[in-house]
């Protein structure tokens, strides 16, 4: 029983991770980043690893000017972001 309710605790981490992720991505401060991220995440939030969901829920920690600069190509992005879910992010484009 405890086990099943343990599962249960993670699934639901998970969702509240996934929904507050969601939040975020659509209300980051500009028109532009709010459309693309909200688009991304509705797309590919529910599928990416837990890796993948760190190196998201790190990068939007950045300003948007600079996320948007790097998705879309217009600067480059710096060694730190250039991963994973970036490479992801500039295809979905």
């Amino acid at each position: 029983m405890k086990e099943s309710i343990m599962k249960i605790s993670v699934v639901e981490q998970h969702e509240v991770r996934i929904k507050r992720l969601r939040y975020r991505s659509n209300y980051t401060g500009t028109k532009e980043t709010d459309v693309f991220l909200g688009q991304f995440c509705q797309k590919h939030l529910h599928s990416l690893s837990p890796t993948m969901l760190d190196q998201y829920e790190e990068l939007i920690e950045n300003s948007d000017p600079d996320l948007f600069m790097w998705i879309s190509g217009r600067k480059p992005v710096p060694i730190k972001w250039n991963t994973e879910i970036m490479n992801l992010l500039k295809k979905f484009k």
